[in-house]
């Protein structure tokens, strides 16, 4: 019995794809499915959303002459099954691995990733750049922005929408509709008038038509354009892209190639206006528990093919997302003005456990970080006590807004930043390095950092104590220390801007910021083992400074060491910025400061990307020991 060869094995990059008969598309779809659920149980990752677009891919791939025609994801949850067929295949089961593929696209990695995404909403704004490099050289391609639905409740996807029509003409939006049901489907009645309305019939009509309505009086021309566009919207929806310049077609089934692919080709024809393409899909199609889940597995750890399974990590202490949850919770029973706001991550962020204790004080504005800290703003200014907890890496995307609408208004809203740091197999795009010196440099900012469990509990009900500014708590990903939570009555806001000394030493001060407390603490076990009397101190504010305690800690020891998980330009900076007016570095204090290197780190295991910073125990002993005058062979003796 002669058992034939995958097609997908026959698949090295798409033009492979394309020399395809149409009616093979089916069986590749179905083994990309496949091999996308096994790299995925090897790696962990996203895995619903790339599972969703399977038949798109393979559409996309197959209608278009990638990558001479741009095919632009959006987010890039979505982009597995896209690199498997773009010549990654072999290091799929690398993904989100030290030295690996990204789980995003990355210009770096492909010509056929043209544009790196990673935040939401940003692909079509990046297509319409390509459309007007494209046009301005005469070139004839196609530009495609694939962007799920969830991105489109982001402004700027709106943005670049209403300036697309006045742009190019040749632009094509897949709005892949998975989740958020932007419009019910029909059936095969839509798949037939989808392909109707996009046909070639249809548009010899429709522009026979349009230039007869516009030989007749303006009145009667508009009335008739009007007329068209309702009646069109009334059996397919899209009224609301039509208004904004683009030609709607949908709703389409985004699992039927037989649908899929003739439509994508005649929406490559239409070149008087812009084109969207509203296809609706499943995520986590096809994969039985994927589909069954109620996050249809957005994002899983390692698993069992067969069973579905994921790998439970080892019981431990809980991760600060929790304890941010709690402790809001805590402090929300006390007061009933405190409100949560998230931008659509609640169980990321810890605020799932609020919302199911106080649903009615719970806000999820959905991908759109800047409404988030404006509509925080506005909460604030009536007299309410929001905390918007947002990723650090999301938070720079309202910007703006917490400069001019918070901080020059000193409200005091609460932000809490999560994922403040280096965040592992998600890299650089997700990396919270820059809030530190982003809002620090911001007049009247209260900006803490937590170094356990108990600080971070504390620090939560610092911001709820504070009535007269702005405010954040940074935490990292991941676990706590540990630690055996106090009751919580015992539980009180800090003194601001006060530090605090844990061990008294007189050579080496390990100042800390935040979450690298851990470490440093070791490292200070380790320097006292050597003979070098180390003081450990916690800064735990940012802004404002404890100034006295950077007077005792300069005045007292041959050594200061700041040490902190965010960029340059963050706490170390204003530490010796303070030290520079207040006269200390004249005093001969030899001062290091221990940041975040200077480029964006690749993804690899948080350990592996501390210790690539110096931030974890050896870097911060070793620092302390050059600063010392010790040098290698000091550092080696430690290590060992």
């Amino acid at each position: 019995m002669t058992v034939s060869t995958p097609l997908l094995d026959t698949v090295k990059l798409p033009a492979d794809l394309r020399a395809l008969p149409e009616g093979s598309l089916r069986q590749v779809a179905d083994e990309l499915r496949a091999e996308t659920i096994d790299a995925v149980s090897v790696t962990g990752g996203h895995l619903g959303a790339g599972l969703g677009v399977v038949e798109l891919t393979v559409a996309l791939h197959y209608v278009f002459d990638t990558p001479k025609d741009i095919v632009i994801w959006d987010v890039g949850h979505q982009c597995y099954p896209h690199k498997i067929l773009t010549g990654r295949r072999d290091r799929i089961r690398t993904l989100r691995q030290g030295g690996g593929l990204s789980g995003f696209t990355k210009r770096a990695e492909s010509e056929y990733d043209p544009f790196g995404a990673a935040h939401a909403a940003t692909s079509i704004s990046a297509a319409l750049g390509f459309c007007a490099a494209r046009d301005r050289e005469g070139r004839d391609n196609h530009v495609i922005a694939v962007i799920g639905d969830g991105s489109m409740s982001a402004g700027m996807a709106y943005e670049a929408m209403n300036n697309a029509a006045s742009s190019t003409k040749r632009l094509i939006v897949v709005l892949n509709d998975n989740d958020m049901s932007i419009a019910p489907p029909v059936g095969a009645m839509s798949n037939y008038l989808a392909r109707r309305f996009s046909g070639h019939t249809y548009r010899n009509i429709r522009n026979a038509a349009r230039k007869v309505a516009e030989a007749l009086p303006k009145p009667m021309h508009d009335a008739a354009k009007k007329a068209e566009e309702f009646a069109r919207g009334m059996m397919q929806g899209g009224t609301l892209f039509e208004e904004l310049g683009f030609y709607y077609i949908g709703i389409v089934d985004g699992h039927d190639l037989d649908v899929l692919v003739p439509i994508l080709r005649n929406a490559s024809l239409i070149d008087h206006k812009p084109v969207l393409v509203h296809v609706r899909t499943q995520k986590g199609k096809g994969y039985e528990p994927a589909e069954n889940a109620a996050d249809k597995y957005h994002g899983v750890a390692k698993f069992n093919v067969v069973t579905g399974e994921q790998q439970k990590a080892k019981a431990g202490p809980p991760n600060y997302q929790t304890v941010f949850g709690e402790s809001l919770v805590r402090e929300a029973e006390k007061d009933d003005r405190i409100v949560a706001i998230t931008a659509a991550m609640p169980s990321g962020t810890g605020l799932d456990i609020f919302g199911a204790r106080f649903p009615d004080r719970m806000y999820d504005v959905g991908i759109a970080e800047q409404h988030a800290v404006t509509f925080a703003a506005g909460l604030a200014a009536d007299g309410m006590k929001p905390f918007a907890a947002i990723y650090s890496t999301f938070l720079q995307r309202g910007y703006d807004q917490v400069v001019h609408d918070v901080a020059i208004q000193k409200l005091p809203v609460r932000f809490a930043l999560d994922r403040a740091g280096l965040v592992g197999a998600d890299g650089p795009t997700h990396a919270g390095s820059f809030d530190i010196g982003y809002l620090g440099a911001l007049p009247g900012f209260v900006v803490m950092g937590a170094a356990d469990e108990i600080e971070l509990a504390r620090m939560v009900a610092t911001c709820a104590a504070i009535d007269d500014a702005p405010s954040a708590v940074r935490y990292p990903r991941g676990e706590a220390l540990g630690l055996e939570m106090p009751p919580f009555d015992e539980i009180g806001p800090i003194e601001i801007g006060k530090g605090r000394i844990l061990r008294e030493g007189t050579k080496v001060a390990l100042l800390s910021f935040g979450s690298r407390y851990g470490d440093a603490a070791k490292a200070a076990d380790r320097l006292a083992a050597q003979g070098f009397s180390t003081t450990l101190a916690d800064a735990r504010f940012a802004k404002p400074l404890d100034e006295d305690l950077i007077r005792r800690l300069a005045r007292e020891h041959e050594v200061l060491i700041t040490i902190e998980e965010g960029a340059m330009g963050g706490f170390g900076a204003f530490v010796l910025q303070f030290m520079a007016k207040d006269g200390l570095l004249d005093r001969g204090v030899k001062i290091r400061t221990l940041t975040l290197p200077d480029v964006f780190q690749d993804q690899a295991s948080p350990a592996a990307m501390i210790a690539e910073a110096g931030l974890d125990a050896d870097g911060i002993v070793k620092a302390a020991l050059e600063a010392l005058g010790v040098g290698d062979a000091g550092v080696k003796g430690v290590r060992a």
